[in-house]
């Protein structure tokens, strides 16, 4: 793996780069967009290629532990061979997925016992366990293991879960230097710092990430309801200790104005189930701001929605056709509209990118903050 910084923005801490893996360059900022299962939802792969242009996707581990299953990964020679993606993969620990269940799994030191979603069994995660579960998983980069904790968060609370996910890291980097990748490449794995809304403990965990010094260095525990001012400040806390030479991802964050906040605090990368899910919605996302299909007000409106030449798409369908597929509930509707929202959000981050090189993103971030988050 390689880092290289290609351009720092001289009126914010933006910065523009290429993160080199295993299956190829990722030019950052970047937006990942996310396959939890193995898929986007909705979406072909031809059409993330091609039309989206996603240059990385998500996997989920507790989802692909349930479903697959780690035989079948392993028997098909890994995550990239069984979906047929020759792309850069990051699959998230667990952690998030285990948090949400919340009734159905008990923390300890230990790691997590908890209930599967889908039939009630019982499974345990442990640092060595996920590390061993996403070594046959085969992504290109893979998370360690943590405690997500809720908003609001108790002090006490929040420093003990906080010094336990570092002890779980620990035991990470641990199980990741006592074994081997699987399918014949590297694997880069990212700590996380957690710590609340709490400033001092998110400058005591990123000290303790930085300490690590591992190749990627992620930031967790915000968007779960905490105001936006909060996920700020405790972004830039974090900033300005985590390493610049070194990748910072910001887990589970994706209001495009969210977005171009954060790339002016230093972050590199980002993920959000919120671009499909919305869509899925009739919700989308576009350089004006953000559209609901569904209103009667496009019902007669005959002009593309993509008149911003986004979707790299040979078919390109007006905002009255679009209605038309909700209000019957063609599944069309929703594809169309999914793939289009990954492609304004991969738009969103590679003008920022454009702009972080040619000097002017601040100015064009303080003007577009506002256009996004505008209801048409």
């Amino acid at each position: 793996m390689s880092f290289i910084l290609q351009a720092e923005d001289k009126a914010s801490k933006a910065r523009a780069g290429i993160l080199t893996t295993a299956h190829g360059e990722i030019q950052t900022p970047i937006f990942m967009p996310v396959g939890t299962q193995g898929a986007v939802k909705g979406l072909h792969h031809h059409e993330l290629t091609n039309h989206v242009k996603a240059q990385i996707i998500l996997g989920n581990t507790y989802h692909l532990y349930l479903r697959p299953g780690m035989d079948v990964l392993q028997k098909a020679g890994g995550i990239h061979a069984f979906i047929n993606w020759d792309k850069p993969i990051l699959t998230d620990s667990g952690g998030y997925q285990v948090y949400s269940l919340s009734g159905m799994r008990k923390i300890k030191e230990e790691g997590v016992k908890f209930q599967s979603h889908i039939d009630g069994s019982y499974h345990f995660f442990s640092p060595e366990n996920v590390i061993d579960t996403q070594r046959k998983i085969g992504a290109d980069i893979i998370m360690a293991f943590d405690e997500c904790t809720p908003y609001p968060c108790e002090y006490n609370y929040a420093r003990k879960s906080m010094h336990m996910t570092h002890r779980w890291l620990d035991r990470c980097i641990a199980a990741m230097e006592s074994t081997e990748p699987h399918y014949g490449y590297d694997q880069i794995f990212a700590p996380i710092v957690q710590g609340s809304t709490y400033p001092e403990l998110r400058k005591q965990s990123a000290e303790y990430i930085a300490s690590r010094d591992q190749k990627l260095n992620a930031i967790g525990g915000l968007s779960v309801g905490e105001p936006h001012e909060d996920m700020y400040a405790m972004t830039e806390v974090v900033c300005g200790i985590l390493p610049e030479s070194k990748p910072r991802y910001l887990m589970g964050v994706g209001l495009p104005q969210n977005i171009l906040e954060s790339i002016a605090l230093g972050i590199d990368m980002f993920d959000c189930v919120l671009p499909t899910r919305n869509a899925r919605h009739g919700i989308i996302y576009t350089p004006e701001g953000i559209i609901n299909i569904k209103n009667a007000k496009w019902k007669e409106d005959f002009t593309p929605l993509d008149r911003w030449g986004i979707l790299n798409y040979p078919q390109p369908h007006t905002m009255a056709y679009m209605r038309h597929l909700f209000q019957t509930g063609e599944a069309l509707g929703p594809q169309i509209a999914s793939m289009f929202n990954l492609a304004f959000f991969l738009w969103l981050v590679n003008t920022a990118r454009e702009k972080i090189i040619d000097g002017s993103f601040y100015e064009w971030k303080k003007t577009m903050v506002v256009k996004v988050a505008e209801r048409l």
